[in-house]
């Protein structure tokens, strides 16, 4: 009898789970178990790889936690020391110390073996953090580095581009016939990395590509293209099948929709957006409410499942935003094109209309395929004039009476416990080269607030359906924080002087984020915030959504540029007995996994991106010998110096303490300030000052500025808060 891979898997798992297990290898398991040795190798191995078992000396298998092991992801901090992500739901991280990371890098996948008698190394293992040793890597996160070509007498060598990647490459400069241009020295390369066993070498790898120089146009955004694995072009047969599509609605395809054509709908998106694929109507009704139309580009009607086109924006998973360019999860035939809600032309659409009774309470909500012509295109900035001026004419009386219905939604989301985290965000200029011109900071206003609500409530209904009828399909979800990582983030608060609660309450974080708005040190510590809180997600269940304090939710209204919003789609259209059965809650599950990646991958790649702009953009004010100067604020206070934000763009650097020349200034830690001992000048944190950019570090990725007038320092009346 043959037996199957389930049955084995319980089989291996409840052998190694017996009080008398002594650690066998492959071959001893097999003779116990009476066991076929090809299929019991496999089920080890993906036993390994799942990290439900762990191979120890001489390939012997044991229970992890019976070995005091652990498996997780590794990351490291530039300094060599990392920490260790467990997948243990509830486990703390796990501090590895440089020297027992072993040849694990940033992000790898490892098993470690926690050292209960370590002493603690840092200030924070006090609190008591487990410290391990990397024993065995299960899985790679690249198998290419991208970065700098050196040379010395001896040898070629890459410094990666990743200040976490702590050892430089070995390389070999290839013969000339194998790549499309010699490399040298200076130039950005990417390099195949081979297999690397001992940490007392550093490890080697082949050059595949070379980028070239570090400082010619666009080989920065092609570096982090090139490390981040994204891919810019699209394969032949998903640009054929694009091609196929018509640009224009014909009337066979209106068949079954609903006619919205002369409703008065817009859209509202960024000056410089070329996708838009959502669109809005309010209307007033009398005294009793309003009803909220959204209208999401119907991307699942031109997107075959399993299609070529499919699979790629699935293997994508999102779009991915730079800031000279927009690498799309769809060809542009469709994302700019037919799936784009242009005004003045026909689109196919799916809406959701959603009844609000005066209170702004959802009374009830309707789904349907439809077709749209949109009545105007808005910008942000035009939206919010509008906004700010006395209705006119139609397009002002219907956007005053959404924003009434909008402002009504924020205030009930609040009070229902939703977190105030929305941070204002910086757009980088570019000229055509990719030179950076300006720094642009965006506020979230009443024309961002106004979509957001409307959005969030077309998401938040459409979750309630499908889960209201037992649709499997991807939520969006954000569990509950880890207690101990509040706790945590409550004693860096307390060093701010800030009085603060038990943070496990929401109440409390609402509480907190409301003293803290418009105080210079809000960014620093609601990013602490954020790093406090689980990372949001997608997966097959509604567990929720924490800090939108929404039971139900997912992401249904941007097809063009997220693959869940397409999964949502076609699991809404086919919300009948004849087409559930087609929906498979494994694919489902292994789809969310795969595009919780993907996002997180892409988010990663546009903020290295836009940082690397910012530090172009000062490099570029030095080399020009004419430096701006930018009102800052101080957030924290070292005995080096002062940490500056610069609120207008968003970036944070240091004023030496050397850079201070017009007295000695001393450190008092108690009051977190530097004093001059012959002035008695203070600085303090929440004091205002203007500075310019004195000294820019590409690879370290910092910033030193320096006062620009020292005589004037605006500041802030010191309290006890």
């Amino acid at each position: 009898m043959i037996q199957t891979g389930p049955k084995i898997r319980e089989r291996i798992l409840a052998l190694l789970a017996r009080k008398d297990y002594r650690p066998l290898d492959k071959i001893e398991i097999a003779r116990k178990l009476g066991l076929e040795s090809v299929a019991l190798r496999k089920m080890l191995r993906e036993l390994e790889r799942s990290g439900e078992i762990a191979r120890i000396r001489k390939n012997r298998y044991v229970l992890p936690a019976e070995a005091d092991l652990v498996t997780g992801k590794l990351s490291i901090h530039q300094a060599g020391y990392g920490f260790l992500t467990t997948e243990t739901s509830g486990q703390a991280d796990i501090f590895i110390a440089a020297e027992n990371t072993g040849t694990a890098m940033h992000g790898d996948r490892v098993v470690a073996r926690i050292t209960r008698d370590a002493v603690p190394r840092r200030p924070k293992d006090r609190q008591g953090r487990s410290e391990g040793r990397v024993i065995r890597i299960l899985e790679r996160a690249r198998d290419t580095v991208v970065g700098t070509l050196q040379h010395s007498r001896n040898f070629y060598y890459v410094v990666p581009d990743d200040p976490r990647l702590v050892h430089d490459v070995y390389v070999q400069v290839p013969p000339r016939a194998k790549l499309a241009s010699a490399p040298a020295r200076g130039d950005k390369v990417v390099v195949r990395l081979e297999s690397w066993e001992s940490r007392h070498v550093n490890p080697e790898g082949e050059i595949i590509e070379v980028l070239g120089p570090a400082a010619a146009p666009g080989v920065d955004m092609l570096s982090i293209i090139r490390k981040y694995g994204l891919s810019t072009e699209f394969p032949r047969n998903v640009v054929d099948q694009a091609g196929e599509i018509p640009e224009t609605v014909d009337r066979r395809m209106l068949e079954g929709r609903e006619d919205l054509r002369g409703k008065f709908i817009v859209t509202i998106d960024p000056d410089d957006a070329r996708d838009f694929d959502d669109a809005i109507h309010v209307e007033k009704i009398d005294n009793e409410g309003w009803q909220l139309g959204v209208h999401i580009a119907d991307v699942a009607s031109y997107v075959e499942p399993e299609s070529a086109l499919d699979r790629e924006a699935r293997r994508r998973g999102n779009s991915v935003y730079l800031p000279d360019r927009v690498i799309p999860m769809l060809p542009e035939r469709l994302s700019n094109g037919v799936c784009s809600l242009r005004p003045g032309v026909d689109r196919l659409t799916h809406s959701v209309f959603i009844q609000f009774d005066k209170n702004g309470r959802a009374k009830s909500a309707r789904f349907t395929k439809s077709v749209i012509r949109s009545a105007q295109r808005l910008t942000y900035k035009q939206a919010y004039a509008v906004l700010q001026s006395k209705p006119e004419d139609e397009l002002s009386e219907r956007l005053h009476a959404a924003w009434s219905l909008a402002s009504l939604l924020r205030r009930k989301r609040f009070e229902h416990g939703s977190l105030d985290l929305d941070f204002p965000e910086v757009k980088v200029h570019v000229d055509p080269t990719g030179v950076p011109v300006k720094l642009e900071r965006v506020e979230n206003d009443e024309s961002h607030q106004l979509i957001e609500e409307f959005m969030l409530a077309a998401n938040e209904a459409v979750a309630g359906e499908l889960r209201h009828r037992a649709i499997p399909t991807i939520y969006r979800v954000h569990e509950n924080p880890d207690p101990e990582k509040l706790a945590e983030y409550r004693e860096f608060v307390l060093s701010f002087n800030y009085k603060v609660g038990d943070l496990s309450h929401r109440a409390e974080i609402q509480r907190f984020l409301a003293s803290i708005r418009g105080k210079p040190e809000e960014q620093a510590l609601k990013i602490g915030l954020l790093k406090s809180l689980k990372r949001a997600r997608y997966a097959p269940q509604p567990l929720g959504h924490y800090g939108l304090a929404k039971a139900n939710y997912l992401h249904f209204t941007s097809p063009i540029r997220r693959y869940a919003d397409l999964v949502v789609h076609r699991t809404l259209a086919g919300r009948n007995l004849r087409q559930r059965s087609r929906i498979d809650i494994n694919q489902i599950s292994s789809i969310a996994d795969h595009i919780s990646e993907t996002e997180r991958t892409a988010a990663e790649a546009e903020i290295e991106a836009v940082r690397m702009k910012k530090l172009q953009f000062f490099q570029r004010q030095l080399d020009l010998r004419d430096p701006q100067v930018f009102r800052a604020a101080i957030v924290d206070v070292r005995n080096y110096g002062l940490v500056v934000e610069l609120p207008d763009v968003l970036v944070t650097g240091l004023i030496h303490v050397s850079a201070l020349t017009d007295d000695f200034y001393l450190f008092d830690p108690a009051h977190r300030c530097l004093l001059g001992r012959r002035s008695r000048r203070r600085f303090a944190v929440g004091d205002q000052v203007r500075v310019f950019v004195a000294r820019v570090d590409a690879f370290k990725r910092q910033i030193d500025f320096a006062l620009a007038d020292q005589a004037t320092v605006k500041r802030r009346t010191h309290k006890k808060r």
